[in-house]
C-alpha cells in the first residue's frame, strides 16, 4: 500500500474501473445490429469474463451443493450457458425499444393472466415475483405492452456510477424504479396503495431473511414480498420471462396467486415455483449468487 492508498480505496477502484469496462464495452456492442450484439455479449461474459471472475468456480460450488448427481457434461455446458444468458440479458438491457419489440413478441400466458387482468380493472395492488431467470425485464416489458402500471423494487450496485447508468437503461424499458430501502419506500407504498404493480426479485440471499429452503437447502430469503402483499390486500403473483431457444425472443409465464398464509409458507411457495423452473431451464438462472451463502462445503 503506497502512502497515498487508505482502506477501501483499492476495491473502490476496482468498482470504477469495472464500470468504464463494462460502458465501454456496452457502448461498442450497441454500435452492432441487434442479431449479432446480443450473443457476442453473451460469449464475452461467457468465454472471457466468467473464468476471470472466478464464476466458473462458483457455479460448479453451487450445483456441487444442490445437484450433486449432474454429470460432467452437464455441469460444464452450465459453467458455460449460466454466463452467456447473463451477458445477453445486459445487453438487450441497454437495448431498449429492440428488446422491448422481442420481449412483445409473444403474448403473455399462463393461469395468472385473468387475475392480473381483474385486479388491474379493480385498481387492487399486484406484487410480482420473479427471479434473476431468463431476462426478468422481459415481462416487465410485456406487462407495460399489455397496459398495466408497474414498478420495480431493485438493489442499487456498489458503484454508484455504474448503478446510474444502469437504473436508466431499466427505465428507457419503464417506470417507475424504487431503490431497496428508506430512498424508495415512501414512493412504493403510495404506488401500491393506488393499485399499482410492483415488480421483485426475491432470489438472492439477505443477511435478515428467512432460513427458507431452495433446491433442498437453506437459503436466507426475503419475506418482503409476502408481507407488501398481506398489508395492503395485494395478490402475490410469481412471473418469469422465459428465453426462447432462438436466444433472442421469450415467452412470459404467469402462474397462479400464492394464496394467503404466513409470510414465511407463502415465500416458501414462491421459492419453490421458481425451483421447478430453473429444474426445467437449468441453463438460464443465475448460478453465480451466492444463493447459499454460509453453507458448508459451498463458498459460493
Amino acid at each position: 500500500m503506497s502512502d497515498h492508498d487508505t482502506p477501501g480505496e483499492r476495491p473502490r477502484f476496482a468498482l470504477r474501473l469495472r464500470g468504464v469496462v463494462l460502458r465501454g464495452l456496452i457502448g461498442g456492442l450497441l454500435a452492432l445490429p441487434y442479431r449479432w450484439r446480443v450473443p457476442l455479449c453473451g460469449w464475452v461474459l461467457s468465454r472471457i469474463v466468467a473464468p476471470l471472475a472466478g464464476y466458473d468456480r462458483r457455479i460448479r460450488e453451487n450445483l456441487a451443493l444442490v445437484l450433486p448427481g449432474l454429470p460432467e457434461a452437464e455441469v460444464r455446458r452450465l459453467i458455460r450457458m449460466v454466463p452467456d444468458n447473463a451477458g445477453r440479458t445486459l445487453i438487450e438491457i441497454y437495448s431498449g425499444t429492440e428488446f422491448v419489440a422481442r420481449a412483445t413478441r409473444h403474448p403473455m400466458r399462463g393461469e395468472g393472466l385473468a387475475a392480473l387482468d381483474a385486479a388491474h380493472a379493480a385498481g387492487r395492488p399486484v406484487i410480482l415475483v420473479t427471479g434473476h431467470f431468463g431476462n426478468y425485464d422481459a415481462a416487465r416489458a410485456a406487462l407495460f405492452a399489455r397496459g398495466f402500471r408497474v414498478g420495480s423494487l431493485y438493489k442499487p450496485m456498489s458503484d454508484a456510477s455504474f448503478n446510474a447508468h444502469y437504473v436508466a437503461a431499466m427505465e428507457s424499458i419503464g417506470r417507475p424504479m424504487f431503490p431497496r430501502g428508506r430512498a424508495g419506500l415512501a414512493g412504493m407504498l403510495r404506488f401500491l396503495r393506488d393499485g399499482g404493480m410492483l415488480a421483485m426479485a426475491i432470489d438472492q440471499t439477505m443477511a435478515h431473511g428467512a432460513p427458507l429452503t431452495f433446491f433442498g437447502e437453506a437459503a436466507l430469503t426475503a419475506l418482503s414480498a409476502a408481507d407488501l402483499a398481506l398489508r395492503h390486500d395485494a395478490i402475490l403473483v410469481p412471473i418469469y420471462g422465459i428465453r426462447q431457444p432462438d436466444g433472442l425472443s421469450f415467452v412470459v409465464e404467469v402462474e397462479p396467486p400464492i394464496p394467503n398464509g404466513t409470510p414465511e409458507a407463502m415465500t416458501q411457495a414462491l421459492n419453490d415455483s421458481l425451483e421447478a423452473l430453473v429444474r426445467r431451464h437449468p441453463d438460464q438462472w443465475f448460478w453465480i449468487h451466492r444463493r447459499w451463502k454460509g453453507r458448508a462445503g459451498a463458498s459460493a
